[in-house]
């Protein structure tokens, strides 16, 4: 190590380090050997194998995931500008993978993904939308907010509020109590609403960041949306859990004759419907209330042949190891149905954005449901996230959001 630096070491198993050397950030306590001392919950540790220094990183005693490395440059000094440089590096990241007005919208900061364990800030034009979700974060939250606004500011962009949505369990987990509200600058008045519309591939949505899923918005499926829309000229659209009503209409944008969106909730529905007369589509959409699975199960067995092109994104089906069998059948009854109702020739688009449903099993349910379907179908694209959600190739825990379109031959 080129500089000393004053923190308690901790020692870690040749598994662990065999993990971090290959760029994963994570050490388990179960991996931690020894501690010099006994670190304070949200402090940094340095931590070695043998003699070996591999990096320093946040502790947490509560946590299954006893120790997050933030760093790997052992001259490294965890000040503001440090945390300034960092989330200046992020931003100029997005300028670069999310030209133009796409930078106005999407995510700044993505975790692991950018050195910042358990940080998400998502960028909604001059509001930013947080979820912090480990405690080191969790007390560094000032002087990252500090280093956002002044990282905008050199961007000639005056951020208006920084809302808070620290509602996610897995806060539990590391110690952490569960809120949300807008986070108070002395210098700066929080702005009297949480929703703010912003524009996506051309399309205007309303966002509200306190009640919206997530931090207000998908913001993942920007590219796979636009990629969906380029083959609906012309196709009559069923777009199943439409949520806010996003794939819909982006199809109907791009010239769909017709798109009847679902989601089994009202207030969701109530939303994309005010989207749509945002955009003067209003006439172009029927909007239905229904549980999909219901919906798909009626048309399926009516034998209808109402559509030429279904789009199915669901929620998560598993938020864990445990229920991957169970959400697999999930996956597979909805697109078994979904590829009956369809006409050969026929377009489908269908995903996964549960990290657990690996790629691998979620291509193996497609053919499966393909088989069962009597159906062969024809790979026109295979995507992911978007850029702005930056996938680490030795981090799994990165990598969620699995899009596919095919044509049904």
């Amino acid at each position: 190590m080129k500089i000393e630096r004053n923190y308690i070491k901790a020692s870690i198993t040749s598994k662990a380090e065999k993990a971090l050397k290959s760029g994963h950030p994570w050490v388990y306590v179960d991996e931690i050997i020894d501690l010099s001392s006994t670190p304070e919950d949200g402090s940094l540790v340095d931590v070695f194998a043998g003699n070996s220094w591999q990096g320093t990183g946040f502790y947490n005693s509560n946590s299954k995931i006893a120790i997050r490395v933030i760093s790997r440059n052992s001259n490294d000094k965890f000040d503001y500008d440090f945390w300034k440089r960092r989330i200046a590096y992020a931003i100029n990241y997005r300028k670069t993978v999310m030209p133009g007005k796409d930078f106005n919208c999407c995510r700044i900061i993505h975790g692991e993904a950018d050195m910042m364990p358990g940080l998400t800030v998502d960028r909604y034009e001059d509001l930013l939308s947080v979820e912090v979700a480990s405690l080191g974060m969790e007390m560094l939250r000032p002087v990252i907010y500090r280093a956002l606004r002044e990282a905008f500011a050199v961007e000639g962009i005056n951020i208006r509020g920084i809302y808070e949505r620290n509602e996610i369990a897995l806060r539990q987990k590391e110690g952490l109590e569960l809120y949300k509200g807008w986070y108070g600058f002395d210098d700066i008045s929080n702005p009297i609403s949480p929703e703010i519309e912003i524009v996506e591939n051309g399309i205007k949505y309303l966002v509200d960041v306190e009640n919206g899923q997530k931090t207000g918005f998908f913001l993942d499926q920007k590219y796979n949306r636009a990629a969906a829309a380029r083959i609906a000229q012309g196709k009559t659209v069923l777009d199943c859990f439409t949520h806010t009503g996003s794939f819909g209409l982006n199809a109907a944008m791009a010239g769909a004759k017709k798109v009847v969106s679902v989601d089994i909730s009202d207030s969701a529905i109530k939303m994309a419907q005010e989207n749509a007369r945002r955009n003067g589509l209003e006439n172009n959409i029927d909007y239905v209330c229904a549980d999909v699975f219901d919906y798909l199960t009626e048309l399926s067995e009516s034998k209808r042949r109402d559509f030429d092109y279904i789009i199915l994104d669901p929620p998560a089906f598993t938020k864990s190891r445990d229920t991957v069998n169970s959400a697999e059948r999930g996956y597979k009854e909805i697109n078994l149905k979904a590829m009956k109702m369809l006409p050969r020739g026929g377009y489908l688009a269908t995903c996964s954005c549960s990290h657990f449903m690996k790629e691998d099993i979620f291509e193996k349910m497609i053919k499966s449901a393909a088989y069962d379907a009597g159906r062969t179908l024809r790979q026109i694209e295979k995507r992911t996230q978007a850029p702005d959600h930056p996938i680490l190739l030795n981090v799994p825990e990165t990598f969620y959001l699995k899009f596919f379109i095919y044509q049904v031959v």
